[in-house]
């Protein structure tokens, strides 16, 4: 069975693009001394999407002005002129606001499945405009019949919060040989029952898991057990982790990412041209369910359910839509199969508070869970084995009032999943990293200053009969630094910061690095270059 490459696996294909395409970086005399009322527009150093050439077709999927939390609703139909196979769809979101506003989160669902889940940036007073663009291909399924279309971004405007958000989703077609995607897409209803074709060779989870919301799940990285004096408490701390079971048993466990909003760490001067990774394409997080296929192929619903370990009970902040993708065996009705074995290892979470001038949590938590299984498909028997191991360290220090609240923290998420069958042994290995460390600083003149690196890292490697054949590193980093007076009007805070961002990506398919550089909202550096 074909897997997906490695490279589209880790990139995401994802691009913010901006307004700046092909532009110079200003020179140091035209940088502003401290942030005025306009900046540069949003744009990140991650690589395009890769369109073929040849004949396309276009259709506008939502168009709308988001001022509450009012859903746009509308209605899909199919492009005409490109057939209803297709070799790319490449979905593009072109936004625009000005005035106040916060970041807001939003999602577009079609037909019931979520194809796309983003937050926005903040603006200035003058306005900015920015644009992503994700590859959706995988949703063609979805895409072939008439379909309905509901998109939010839910927001609040009013005499001080004067930002309405106004965007514009295209889906593009490319006409031509069809990708290899899965067969079918099938959303989580809110029951949580899932029916799978009964010839399914591949199963794979993928959930848009995000916390976020305003409250203390927006920031669950920061959070401290009851006995510690901070403001966002959780009774187990900040480990988190996003289970899926199936029919009660434990299919799949997975780090979330630790994803910054465009208003996060108290300091919306970092983020203003430059997002953190990820903040604009919420990227789901996958699970490779194919040991259990045997199961779901029964014909008669299963239980699927999400769950994110850490959440005090009773607690709101995180959202979890699931879509399922399956590959089916066209050369057989029915494929039976069975589920061999499912090994759950014991669930690390511990915490180590420490009183002081300067107060300390230290965590440290982890999982694994390996699950194996067989299916007797029409070329012969496959037997696919997955392993994830989890693992996370943090140290959060804060001072009384919270004048100095620093955290360093690392996550890692390891997979390996391995397929026997066909004569062959295909094995996959994922090891991804994710790294956050920063502080802010209160000083007794009321001015704010953050420092901050994030860190998005992965690498993989596709094995056939032990001999290399696919291969992939991303390194995605940005670092910010950024200093405002808080407690004034916007036009007293003299704010001013540098961000940069680093994108690098190599692996058997190509190369991607691109370096971006701000300095008071003004882009001054932007390199590509393998």
């Amino acid at each position: 069975m074909k897997r997906r490459l490695i490279m589209s696996m880790l990139a995401g294909a994802t691009l913010l693009v901006g307004t700046l395409l092909g532009a110079a970086p200003a020179r140091s005399a035209d940088v502003p001394a401290e942030f005025g009322t306009d900046w540069h527009d949003p744009v990140t150093a991650a690589p395009p999407v890769d369109r073929p050439s040849g004949r396309s077709c276009q259709v506008t999927i939502a168009e709308a002005q988001f001022r509450d939390f009012t859903p746009y609703k509308g209605t899909y139909t199919p492009p005409d002129g490109c057939g209803d196979r297709w070799s790319k769809v490449v979905l593009r979101l072109d936004g625009k606001v000005k005035g106040r506003q916060f970041d807001r989160l939003g999602y577009l669902h079609v037909g019931g499945v979520e194809i796309f889940r983003t937050s926005t940036p903040e603006p200035s007073p003058d306005g900015i405009a920015w644009s992503v663009e994700k590859d959706v291909t995988r949703y063609s399924d979805t895409l072939r019949g008439s379909q309905d279309v509901e998109m939010l971004i839910g927001n609040v405007v009013d005499d001080t919060y004067t930002g309405v958000i106004d965007v514009k989703v295209t889906l593009t077609f490319y006409a031509g040989k069809p990708a290899e995607i899965p067969d079918r897409v099938l959303p989580l209803t809110d029951g949580a029952t899932l029916t799978t074709p009964r010839n399914s060779e591949r199963v794979v989870a993928e959930v848009y898991a995000t916390g976020s919301g305003g409250g203390c799940e927006e920031y669950w990285y920061l959070t401290v057990p009851a006995q510690a004096p901070y403001s966002c408490r959780a009774d187990d701390g900040p480990y988190r982790e996003v289970q899926v079971r199936v029919d009660g048993q434990l299919a799949g466990i997975a780090t979330p990412f630790p994803t910054v909003w465009t208003g996060g760490w108290s300091n919306p001067f970092l983020w203003y041209v430059i997002p953190g990774p990820r903040a604009f394409d919420i990227k789901p997080i996958e699970y490779d369910l194919t040991p259990f296929a045997g199961i779901l192929n029964d014909g008669r619903p299963h239980r699927v359910e999400v769950s994110v370990v850490g959440v005090p009970a009773g607690q709101s902040g995180w959202s979890t839509p699931v879509n399922v993708l399956v590959w089916q065996d066209h050369g057989k009705a029915v494929v039976p199969g069975k589920l061999l074995r499912g090994d759950v290892g014991d669930l690390a979470n511990s915490t180590a508070y420490t009183p002081g001038t300067e107060h300390r949590l230290d965590t440290e938590g982890g999982h694994r869970l390996t699950v194996a299984g067989y299916l007797d498909t029409s070329h012969g028997r496959v037997r696919t084995t997955v392993t994830r191991t989890l693992a996370n360290t943090s140290a959060h220090r804060w001072t009384d009032g919270e004048t100095v609240d620093g955290l360093d923290a690392t996550w890692t998420d390891d997979e390996k999943v391995t397929v026997d069958g066909r004569g062959r042994t295909v094995t996959t290995r994922i090891h991804r990293t994710y790294t956050m460390n920063g502080t802010t600083t209160l000083g007794a003149d009321d001015r704010l200053r953050t420092v901050l690196t994030l860190g998005d890292r992965a690498g993989a490697v596709t094995t056939r009969n032990g001999r290399r054949a696919q291969w992939s590193r991303l390194d995605d980093t940005y670092t910010g630094d950024a200093t405002y007076t808080v407690g004034v009007p916007r036009d007293q805070r003299h704010a001013v910061g540098t961000t940069s961002e680093h994108y690098r990506l190599r692996g058997s398919d190509g190369c991607h690095d691109r370096r971006l550089t701000t300095i008071q909202g003004v882009l001054t550096e932007d390199h590509s270059g393998c």
